[in-house]
């Protein structure tokens, strides 16, 4: 009988999913585990693998339509059937087997990984490239592996087993071969940029006109619907104080220079993250979420980086989790955070590495943006929106002088952190970042 693919339910809250791209044409044969599309959910862009094999006899919907979860999106001919035949059995029917395959899939891919707060603090704390560990799927035992990865590893004699996957589901792919060999990243066909929507195809098209009409992608949607929750739900309210910022960058070029050699480059961002999550640890409401009858404070400090994603991608932004923050020094939060705003600029971020933010910072400072505010990302009870940090005539002991300021703007959720708790907040921090060799230690 024909094997029905089936859109999975790939979050928590995920209804529909966009049929990014089709990976795979008519009449070509698919084995388990290879990528058949890619998904725009309502939080991310992932990988859609077949847990089956066969040959593709029906792709049922174009890239771009929006698809309910459970519903067909393409038919597999099993080894001895005919396609014709496939696609004449769906209409009458399909096996209990295949529903239950297709089912089960869906099943596994709307799991969130449980964690203890031990593992959660290993795997944060993982280097992003590491190598030492096999890749498969925890319910099936078999190995994720995408076709190029497998075809390149083979070549090479490499042991499958002893590579971790990057991709979701820990999936082995191109790159995670190529650094197991110890060469540069090239990413697959599969990892470019490619369009995410309507929205998307038409931002990047020139026959994009003034007045035109541009469908919403989920994600886009899920953006919009959250923040005007945030804004009807949470009380907010802002404080803002003045960072001497010339000693910060100062250290920061000392640093980068000394760490130049080890290809570590450290951003005004690191710094920030750092000192933000030293004065959590003083100030631990501003770790607490809103329960309605109770507050619940968080027993990590997680910090949470909004990233901007390209316009060609639909523009928009998604929040990209630093977990255990507090513990972690400047270089390997360097680290972690650039190769989550890669990943979330390229496929996308997994559900987990979005998940669990208690404190987010956005940064717009790269874009000479002297000063804005931000709206809260439920459920923290706080947001930190930094600008530049500008050149300009400042007091220094007393004599006027050049130099660096930058403006630090907390919004807060009144219900949990009240004015002076906020300023008070934000006099720790920035004692912290105009006295920065104290991140050091």
């Amino acid at each position: 009988m024909a094997i029905e693919i089936k859109m999975p339910r790939l979050s928590d809250t995920m209804e529909a999913g966009t049929l990014v791209k089709w990976y795979v044409k008519e009449g070509e044969q698919v084995e388990s585990g290879q990528v058949l599309a890619d998904i725009e959910t309502d939080k991310a862009t992932m990988e859609m693998p077949t847990y089956d094999a066969g040959k593709v006899a029906k792709i049922m919907l174009k890239a771009g339509a929006n698809v309910a979860v459970g519903e067909t999106v393409l038919i597999l001919a099993e080894e001895g059937e005919t396609v014709e035949a496939a696609i004449k059995s769906v209409g009458t029917g399909s096996s209990p087997t295949s529903e239950a395959k297709s089912e089960a899939s869906a099943a596994d891919s709307s799991k969130e990984p449980e964690s203890s707060p031990t593992t959660t603090t290993a795997t944060a704390s993982a280097t992003p490239t590491s190598n030492v560990a096999s890749s498969s799927n925890g319910t099936t035992g078999r190995m994720l592996i995408s076709p190029l990865a497998r075809r390149i590893a083979e070549e090479n004699g490499l042991d499958l087993k002893l590579i971790t996957g990057s991709g979701p589901q820990g999936r082995i792919i191109k790159r995670d071969v190529l650094a197991a060999l110890g060469q540069d990243e090239e990413p697959e066909q599969a990892s470019t940029n490619p369009p995410l929507s309507t929205l998307s195809q038409m931002v990047a098209s020139p026959s994009t006109h003034l007045g035109d009409k541009i469908a919403l992608s989920n994600m886009r949607q899920t953006i919009a619907k959250r923040l005007v929750e945030s804004k009807n739900t949470i009380p907010h309210y802002q404080v803002s104080v003045s960072v001497n910022a010339d000693l910060l960058l100062d250290l920061r070029s000392t640093l980068n220079e000394q760490l130049a050699s080890q290809n570590v480059k450290l951003s005004v961002n690191d710094f920030l993250v750092r000192a933000c999550a030293l004065a959590i640890h003083l100030h631990p409401s501003f770790n607490a979420a809103w329960k309605g009858d109770s507050l619940q404070i968080g027993e990590h400090v997680n910090i949470g980086v909004a990233v901007a994603l390209p316009e060609e991608r639909g523009g928009g932004l998604v929040v990209a989790t630093l977990r255990d923050a507090d513990r972690k020094g400047l270089r390997q939060i360097s680290a972690e955070t650039k190769a989550l705003a890669e990943k979330a600029r390229g496929k996308g971020l997994s559900l987990e590495e979005m998940s669990d933010s208690t404190f987010t910072i956005s940064n717009l400072g790269m874009y000479e943006v002297d000063f804005f505010t931000a709206i809260i990302n439920p459920p923290n009870a706080a947001i930190l929106a930094v600008g530049a940090a500008m050149k300009k005539p400042v007091v220094r002991n007393d004599e006027l002088t050049i130099g660096h300021e930058m403006s630090c703007t907390l919004s807060c959720d009144h219900r949990i952190i009240d004015g002076a708790s906020g300023a008070r907040f934000l006099s720790t921090l920035k004692g912290m970042l105009e006295n920065p060799a104290t991140l050091l230690v």
